[in-house]
């Protein structure tokens, strides 16, 4: 068995057709289904379960692809290593973010990191901080600028990099919106919207906790998944909503962010980079460093 068999099983499981899988690999279908019938003989198992339906992947095949997936993952982390040396000054860099960043932390890093390392490739996606962390873990991105704190279970290294305090977003012609600060006990027959419970379940059990300190249970008028919906929403005068401050970048004329009193001190809220606990890759290293560097309060 060796890394050209694994890559061959590999792409044969996402395609799940010898076909589409043969054209991906640029090889004629005859010689995979050979190489797959001699990997599934060397193993001793059955990977594929050959049906007139279709494919579908054994039990032990699914075992088996899980590992093969880890070995070509290190063994192109092995060839990454050796292209970018030890300094991490060239290569590839796999970064992640939440929307909400690109309004504080993620412009100024990404221009303090393109000028000192300006030959190192960038490859930036946004998504959810779930989304983003599941990503971390499965090596997909290398290092994620995420939302604070992170409730799900992961096995990334959270470093907090800065505060972003909740906020309360009206629309513009509300009672509300002449008003320099409010109270969140206040709020208790106002229908709100929230982040959704599965897409954003760390804001969503912000807000929810918010709501519990301050003795309230409001009415909840919708759930989103982007601040953008959220203040799009609170716009169209549905409800309000809890946002970060750094909202402030996507509010329009229509919309007034209002600084809340009454929360707890502990609902400590942020940004943070999500990384593996072993950054033995140096761009990652060097990114993880200037992030820390970026972040910190000025003396």
């Amino acid at each position: 068995m060796d890394l050209r068999q694994m890559k061959q099983a590999l792409v044969l499981s996402e395609t799940l057709n010898f076909h589409r899988a043969a054209e991906r690999l640029h090889m004629a279908q005859p010689p995979l289904s050979t190489a797959i019938r001699k990997l599934e003989e060397e193993l001793g198992v059955t990977l594929f379960d050959r049906q007139p339906s279709g494919l579908s992947l054994t039990s032990a095949g699914e075992v088996v692809l899980r590992q093969m997936r880890s070995t070509l993952f290190f063994a192109d982390e092995i060839r990454r290593a050796a292209r970018e040396g030890e300094c991490g000054e060239q290569g590839t860099l796999r970064v992640g973010f939440v929307g909400s960043s690109v309004y504080s932390v993620m412009p100024q890093l990404i221009r303090a990191y393109r000028l000192k390392y300006p030959r190192v490739e960038l490859v930036i996606e946004e998504s959810t901080t779930v989304d983003l962390l599941r990503a971390v873990e499965e090596h997909s991105l290398d290092v994620a600028l995420v939302r604070f704190p992170v409730l799900a279970q992961t096995s990334a290294q959270i470093t907090f990099l800065r505060p972003d305090p909740l906020v309360l977003a009206v629309s513009a012609d509300s009672a509300l919106a002449g008003r320099p600060s409010i109270d969140l006990s206040e709020l208790g027959t106002t229908p709100f919207i929230v982040y959704s419970e599965s897409r954003v379940p760390a804001m969503h059990a912000m807000t929810m906790s918010a709501f519990h300190q301050a003795g309230i249970r409001p009415p909840i008028a919708q759930q989103a998944v982007q601040v953008q919906t959220l203040l799009a929403l609170v716009e169209s005068g549905l409800g309000v909503a809890l946002v970060p401050a750094t909202a402030a970048g996507y509010a329009g004329n229509g919309t007034r962010l209002i600084p809340l009193t009454g929360l707890p001190e502990k609902l400590n809220f942020g940004l943070a980079l999500a990384t593996l606990g072993d950054t033995s890759i140096a761009t990652t290293r060097n990114f993880v460093a200037l992030a820390q560097a970026v972040t910190r309060p000025a003396s």
